[in-house]
């Protein structure tokens, strides 16, 4: 482990800020949502509900300690709209695949119980949430007015506001942040492009 990249005073900032923006990026989104603007998967936030729950959990049984503010405004405001979504959102809650996703989430509980190891359960939920996530990229893609971009994008500047509330290079306290930022930037480049798609086609057909 490296030394603190930024000081103690820097990374509680960091936090702070990462959660409130986290918490207020929430507010657009469940207001579209239940206006009826925005229509959230019902599957991939159920995944994400249980995936960031195991994360919040995992980060604070490995130690983290200001970053875990981000967290858990992440896993509040994650299950919010899920709830949400049962009957404002769109999909089914569970298909084969969203089940071997829930599977596998399971299995790296398993694993942190046999090993004690909660960085286990950490890595895996991140990597297969970015697996998930996929849909909700290609959702945005397809119909970006389905999203709120507000949302995506405030939530990306508070991933990096979490990444740097870490203030030091920890692959295990990292990865949560890392994964959302890398997440929510590909739904925002998806919106972009799908817009941009949107435009040409009716330009061509004006």
């Amino acid at each position: 482990m490296l030394d603190p990249f930024i000081d103690a005073e820097g990374q509680l900032m960091c936090g702070l800020i990462s959660a409130f923006l986290s918490l207020a990026a929430f507010a657009p989104y469940m207001t579209d949502t239940l206006r009826g603007k925005t229509r959230p998967l019902r599957a991939s936030w159920l995944i994400w509900s249980v995936l960031s729950s195991i994360s919040l959990a995992s980060q604070f049984a490995e130690g983290a300690t200001i970053s875990l503010a981000y967290a858990a405004a992440q896993c509040g405001g994650t299950i919010f709209i899920f709830a949400l979504s049962i009957r404002r959102g769109m999909g089914t809650f569970l298909k084969g695949s969203d089940g071997i996703v829930i599977a596998a989430a399971c299995m790296g509980l398993v694993i942190w119980y046999v090993t004690d190891n909660a960085a286990y359960a950490l890595f895996l939920s991140c990597a297969i949430s970015l697996l998930g996530g996929s849909v909700t990229v290609f959702k945005s893609f397809l119909d970006p007015d389905s999203e709120t971009m507000s949302f995506w994008t405030i939530s990306f500047v508070a991933s990096v506001f979490a990444v740097l509330s870490v203030g030091r290079i920890d692959p295990v306290l990292l990865v949560y942040p890392t994964y959302l930022l890398i997440l929510k930037g590909a739904i925002i480049s998806a919106m972009i492009l799908g817009r941009g798609v949107q435009r040409r086609a009716l330009l061509a057909t004006a």
